[in-house]
């Protein structure tokens, strides 16, 4: 299972790449895999303000349906538009084609709530035992 060093990471399984005050927005590796094939995605419109912790979209698999949850508060400046009839980029590439949506976060001091590489792979190692 893949923990990319450099990226932020929630409790809910999204991480976040900061660039600037740009944050990328995805889930991660065990994310997808937890959830099995992904079918369909819906991703916010450009410009939503998103609340850190409050959903964004959803995401379906065969296994599941699940809410996304924003990692940081801001407003949705892009969307991953390759997601609407290519969903599986989220299973084959989670860190990279599999992005789903950049924020410009309003709130720098909110990274800290967030988990590094090596914080999130210790969470998941709870989780697995």
């Amino acid at each position: 299972m893949e923990t990319p060093q450099g990226l932020y990471y929630t409790k809910d399984h999204e991480w976040a790449k900061l660039e600037g005050d740009v944050a990328t927005v995805g889930v991660t590796d065990y994310a997808q895999g937890e959830l099995g094939d992904v079918v369909f995605i819906e991703l916010p419109a450009i410009g939503k303000k998103v609340e850190m912790g409050g959903a964004f979209g959803t995401i379906e698999a065969v296994k599941a349906v699940a809410d996304l949850y924003a990692p940081l508060s801001g407003a949705i400046v892009g969307v991953n538009n390759a997601l609407e009839n290519s969903p599986e980029l989220v299973n084959q590439s989670p860190y990279g084609d599999g992005w789903m949506v950049k924020i410009k976060i309003s709130n720098k001091s909110e990274i800290d709530q967030l988990m590094n590489a090596e914080q999130y792979a210790k969470m998941l190692e709870g989780i697995s035992h």
